[in-house]
C-alpha cells in the first residue's frame, strides 16, 4: 500500500503544480519519477519472466535490458534537479545554470556507458545477461568509467545542495519558508534511510523490518507533500511549528524508549542476580509501562519548554516582533498623548512586520449635533472644494 501511495501522491503534486504554475519547472521534473513507475514496472516483471526460458537476444529484448540498466537515472537526476531549481522552477542565479547543464549532460554519459559494453545486464535482474552486438568495452574498463562517473556524480549532488542554501541567503521571508519546508522533508526521509542501517531493520523480514519500511515508504511520501505545500503556499508557514512539534515528539518518544528500555534491562539484571532466573516477572514490564505513562506529560512540557527557548535563537526575529509588541501594549496602557502613541504604533509596526511602506490615518471625531453640525458639515464642504 505504502509502495503505491508515493507515485500517487507524486502525481497529484506534480499535476497541481503544473496546472496552476505550468511555468514551473519542478511540476515536471516530479512527473519523471510517475513516468518512470508506470513505465519501469511493467518493463521489470517483464524481464523477471525473461529470465528462466533465456530467449534470444532480439533488438526490441535488448533495448528492454539496456534501458532497464539505467532508468533509475529517471529517479537520482529529479532529487538533484530539485534543490537546483526550488521553488520557483529557476536556478538561484544565471551562474548556476551550468550545473543543470552539466547534470543533463553526465546523465547521457552514463545511458552511452550503459550502450557500449561487451555484455548487457538487465541491473534489476543479474541473470539476465545478453551479448551486446555494438558493444566494445570489457568488464574492468566499464567498472573504472562507472566509477569516475559516480564521483562525478557526487560532486553534482554538492553542486545542487549549495545552490539551494545560496538561494536561502538570498531569498526573501517567503522564500525562505519554501525552502524550509525542503528542508525539513529531506531531513526526515535522511533520518529514516540512515536510521533503516545503523539500525539493521532496513533488511530483514520480521514485524520490526515491515514497520521501519511502513515508516520508511512514509518518509517518501513526505517529500512530495512538502514540495506541493511550498509551491501552492498552503499552510505554509505553519512549518515552524511542524518543525517544533516533530523535535518535541522526536525527542520525547527517544528518551521514552531509552527509560523503557533501560529500566526492562536494569530490573532484568538485578532479578537475575537475586534469583539466578533469566525471564523476569511480567509485573516488572507492567510497572515500567506506568512510569513511561506518569512521565509523559511531565517530560513533554519540560522538552517543550526547552525547546522553545532554543527556538527564540533559531527564529530571533520572530521573538523580537513578539516582545515588541507585549513592550507597546504595556505602553499604550499608560500613554495619554495621541501623537507619541501614533508614533510609537507606526514604530512598532515597522519593526515587527517590516513593510515597504507605514501610514496611519484616524477617523475624525463625529460632527456634532444640531447648528454646530451643519456649520461642521459647511466646512467640510469648503474644503473639499
Amino acid at each position: 500500500m505504502i509502495s503505491l501511495a508515493a507515485p500517487v501522491v507524486f502525481a497529484i503534486v506534480a499535476a497541481l503544480i503544473v496546472s496552476r504554475q505550468p511555468r514551473n519547472t519542478i511540476g515536471w521534473v516530479l512527473m519523471v519519477p510517475v513516468g518512470l513507475y508506470v513505465v519501469g514496472g511493467p518493463i521489470a516483471s517483464y524481464i523477471e519472466r525473461l529470465a528462466p526460458s533465456s530467449p534470444e537476444p532480439t533488438v526490441p529484448i535488448l533495448l528492454i535490458v539496456w534501458f532497464n540498466s539505467w532508468n533509475w537515472l529517471l529517479l537520482i537526476f529529479p532529487l538533484l534537479f530539485i534543490p537546483l531549481l526550488f521553488p520557483n522552477g529557476r536556478p538561484p542565479t544565471p551562474r548556476w545554470r551550468w550545473v543543470g547543464v552539466t547534470a543533463i549532460a553526465w546523465a547521457s554519459l552514463f545511458v552511452l556507458i550503459a550502450a557500449l559494453p561487451q555484455q548487457i545486464n538487465a541491473g534489476t535482474t543479474p541473470n539476465v545477461v545478453f551479448d551486446n552486438p555494438v558493444g566494445v568495452l570489457g568488464k574492468d574498463t566499464v567498472e573504472r568509467l562507472v566509477g569516475v562517473w559516480i564521483v562525478g556524480l557526487l560532486a553534482l549532488a554538492v553542486a545542487c545542495a549549495v545552490a539551494l542554501f545560496v538561494r536561502y541567503r538570498r531569498a526573501n521571508e517567503t522564500e525562505r519558508e519554501q525552502i524550509k519546508w525542503l528542508l525539513y522533508a529531506s531531513a526526515v526521509f535522511q533520518l529514516v534511510y540512515v536510521g533503516s542501517f545503523v539500525s539493521g531493520l532496513g533488511g530483514t523480514s520480521s514485524l520490526g523490518g515491515y514497520i521501519w519500511g511502513v515508516f520508511f515508504g512514509l518518509s517518501v511520501i513526505t517529500l512530495p507533500a512538502a514540495i506541493g505545500i511550498a509551491i501552492l503556499r498552503y499552510r505554509l508557514y505553519d512549518i515552524d511549528l511542524v518543525i517544533n512539534r516533530t523535535l518535541v515528539y522526536g525527542l520525547l518518544t527517544a528518551i521514552l524508549a531509552l527509560v523503557y528500555l533501560g529500566g526492562v534491562a536494569t530490573t532484568q539484571a538485578i532479578f537475575r542476580t537475586l534469583t539466578g532466573q533469566e525471564h523476569q516477572p511480567q509485573l516488572v514490564v507492567v510497572i515500567s509501562t506506568l512510569v513511561i505513562a506518569a512521565l509523559f506529560n511531565p517530560l513533554r512540557r519540560r522538552i517543550q519548554s526547552f525547546i522553545d527557548r532554543r527556538d527564540r535563537r533559531f527564529y530571533r526575529k520572530k521573538y523580537d516582533a513578539r516582545k515588541a509588541l507585549e513592550v507597546f501594549s504595556a505602553k499604550m496602557r499608560d500613554e495619554t498623548d495621541l501623537n507619541a502613541l501614533s508614533d510609537d504604533l507606526v514604530g512598532v509596526v515597522r519593526e515587527a512586520m517590516q513593510p515597504a511602506h507605514v501610514s496611519l490615518w484616524l477617523r475624525p471625531d463625529l460632527p456634532p449635533r444640531g447648528s454646530e453640525g451643519q456649520e461642521y458639515q459647511e466646512e467640510l464642504e469648503s474644503i473639499s472644494r
